[in-house]
This record gives structure tokens, sequence and C-alpha cells, in this order.
């Protein structure tokens, strides 16, 4: 991962962790609890019972390996944050080429889903431009089902909007696609299918569209930016196509100021909830608001994008989780919607 250019070793004495999992356990304590299972099915087990100590030293034992399997798996992820795509130049056009296929995906390590991806990644990779450029989008579909892509958020030409039936022929298997626009307004946008969309979008045919305006005098002035998609349904709940503790953190140092683009892409609302410190909330499905306020939840409907700027405050790892207990805890540890965010001294 571009943002975690170290070994595992060399990440965790720079927290100051050590790698046995007492020291894991000791430094990641989100307070938190649920009675959920992975899948978010409520999974209620019967009280415990008066001197029952093998119940509770069975779920502390848990929760620590899950700790533990996230330290091991820091920096092991190269896509997580930045999701890479080259365009070409045609003239003055931007051509980006985009691959919808079935895939199976693990969203935990050892346990692979039937899904859909873009050039063979959940989600698939981030687009970005700056507010005027002509942009091509040609879409190859290798699945075994029609697809279309819809410009979530963008104010495209009708004939551009990606909605079979209403403003073209769905793209059926086998065939190429080609969408043209110039970029229009600036924002964390979206781009997913709009086809059989309930089982392709959850599935994963989804991925962050970045237009950057042309006058960047009201854009706030940060360190590191984040792309934080969430997901759920098909493929369990995700941040950017992993489960915890296969998800990875975000990092920084203390008095950097990042941007984090949030996204939600699946079919429940997710309030995320960072430990520690304030969000800013800078911007609403794109655009900037007249007056950001500051939150340390904040919830995300299907659909929505937010931006936020967070001022990182003190050293150490924080928790930073939907708060929907469902979504990210249960007996055996924690699970699904949860990233922490790791603030270095230096």
């Amino acid at each position: 991962m571009g943002k975690i250019n170290q070994t595992r070793r060399d990440f965790l004495k720079a927290l100051g962790v050590g790698t046995g999992a007492m020291g894991a356990g000791a430094i990641f304590n989100t307070g938190l609890a649920s009675a959920s299972g992975p899948n978010g099915d409520l999974e209620f087990s019967p009280p415990m019972q008066e001197g029952d100590t093998e119940a509770w030293q069975a779920i502390d034992i848990g929760h620590e390996e899950k700790i533990t399997t996230f330290l091991d798996n820091a920096g092991t992820d190269d896509i997580f944050w930045a999701r890479p795509i080259d365009f070409t130049m045609d003239g003055d056009v931007k051509v980006f080429e985009l691959t919808a296929e079935n895939v199976m995906w693990e969203t935990e390590v050892g346990n692979p889903r039937p899904g859909f991806a873009y050039n063979g990644m959940i989600p698939g990779p981030t687009i970005r431009v700056t507010e005027g450029d002509r942009v091509r989008v040609i879409v190859n579909n290798n699945m075994d089902q029609s697809t279309s892509i819809h410009w979530h958020g963008m104010d495209v030409p009708n004939d551009q909007d990606g909605v079979p039936y209403v403003t073209q022929a769905p793209i059926i298997p086998g065939e190429t696609y080609v969408y043209e626009f110039i970029a229009p307004n600036p924002g964390s946008h979206m781009y997913h299918s709009h086809h059989n969309s309930l089982e392709q979008v959850v599935g994963g045919l989804l991925g962050a569209f970045i237009i950057d305006p042309l006058d960047t005098r009201d854009e706030p002035q940060v360190d590191q930016e984040y792309v934080y998609i969430l997901n759920d349904s098909l493929l369990g709940f995700t941040v950017n196509g992993r489960s915890f503790p296969y998800t990875q953190p975000l990092v920084a140092k203390v008095g950097e100021r990042i941007r984090i683009r949030f996204y939600n892409e699946g079919l429940m609302i997710h309030p995320m909830h960072l430990h520690g410190m304030p969000m800013l909330v800078h911007a609403k499905d794109g655009y900037n608001l007249p007056a950001p306020y500051r939150c340390d939840t904040i919830n995300i409907a299907p659909g929505e994008r937010y931006d936020v700027i967070v001022q990182m405050r003190a050293a150490g790892i924080w928790a930073f989780h939907c708060h929907i207990l469902s979504h990210v805890e249960a007996r055996t540890g924690l699970f699904g919607m949860t990233t922490p965010l790791v603030i270095t001294e230096e």
C-alpha cells in the first residue's frame, strides 16, 4: 500500500506496538459490544451463567485474534486505498477502459464469494479527471448477464445517463459500449451498474469518480486523501471491498489534515463514527457546504457521498467504524465495517 511503505515490523515499531497478541489487544480497545454474526444476522447467545468463565474467555480470545490478524495484514493490500487506472489520450479526449466480469472475491481471506468486478477489482478503479475534461469510457462486458454504467451525481447528457431501456440498450454479454461526455460538476461522484443493480452493485460493480474543480480556491488544504467506499448485502459489510480484519488502516502523522471521501453504495444506512477527534463535514454529494460543521458520527444513506476533513490530534490507533453494531462486532470479535485510523508521531 502506497501510504504504508514499510514492513509490518517497521510499521508496528513506528506505532509502538508489540508483535505479540497481548500487545495488540491492549492498544485497540473500542469498548464495543454487539451480538450479531458476520453477515449481519442477529445471533444472540444465551446469557452466561454465574461462574461460566470459559465463555467470556473464549469471547476475549476471539476479539484478540481479530486484532492480531488485522496487524499482521496491515500494509499487505496495495490497492485498498489507491485503485489505479491508466488512461490514454485520443486528441483532447481522456480514454478509460473498464471491463466487467464475474469473479470470486475474498472480502475475508479464505472466504471467496461470487461477485462482479471492474478491471478485476472490487470496488472498481477510481477515475479522476478535471472539470471540463472530455472523457470517454469504453466498457467491455465479459459477464454472463447484461449491464450498463450510470454516472451517479454527474450532470451528463441524457443519452449518457446509463439506464437500459430509458436512455440506452443494455450492454449484452460480449458487447462493448462507449460513453463520452465533458466532465461536468466537480466533486465526489460514483459510477455503478444500473441494470439488475440490486445484484450487480452490491456484488461489486461500483467505483469512485472524482472530478477536481478548475477553480480550487474553495478546496480544503490537506496532506492526504482517502476514498472510503461502503457496501453491504451480497458481499457482506465492507469498506473498499474488504471486511475487518482484512481492511487497511488510514495512516497519518500528528498535525496532518486528511480528507476522507465517503461513498455509500449499499442498501443500508451507515453512521460512521471516528474515535478521538471530530470530522469537519466539508461537502455533500459533491457540493461544498456553505456552512461546514463538526461531528464524530456521520450518517451516510445509500447513494450519498460526504467529504470530511480530520485534523490529526494525537498519536495512537483510533477506532473508526459503522455505529450500527450488527455491522461491526460480534462475540467472535470485530468484523465488517471497521478500519482504524493510525496516527504516528512522525
